[in-house]
């Protein structure tokens, strides 16, 4: 599979999958055992809000690779015939694109990126 083929929502779909599991295994980690709770702290990263005011703080401090900026690029343009309720529409192609650079990266393999932009987030 050629990834550099791959449009913007297919990216943002393995994307929306892998770095959700990255923020649920994370407070499983910190010791959270309770559904309620995890799913508090879970929605906190992960909402298009979260993930529209993530990548903005990726750009405005120039943490994102130049290929990372395309691939944001390539998820925020795809042709998105919803949105989600309560969300920005703006912020809903942002979040798209967030996801995408973590589709992106995942299938690259390049876990380590990821766990550093994790981290970045983490410390938001």
């Amino acid at each position: 599979m050629d990834i550099n083929l791959l449009n913007g929502l297919s990216l943002a779909y393995i994307g929306d999958a892998y770095y959700e599991l990255k923020v649920r295994t994370h407070f499983i980690n910190l010791g959270y055992m309770k559904v309620n709770d995890l799913h508090k702290f879970v929605v906190k990263y992960t909402s298009g809000d979260a993930q529209a005011k993530f990548i903005h703080y990726f750009l405005e401090k120039n943490i994102l690779k130049e290929e990372e900026i395309l691939i944001f690029k390539r998820g925020r343009n795809s042709h998105v015939h919803t949105s989600r309720k309560n969300l920005e529409l703006k912020d809903y192609l942002d979040a798209t694109g967030f996801e995408a650079i973590f589709g992106y990266l995942y299938l690259k393999n390049e876990i380590n990126r990821i766990d550093e932009l994790m981290d970045i987030i983490f410390k938001i």
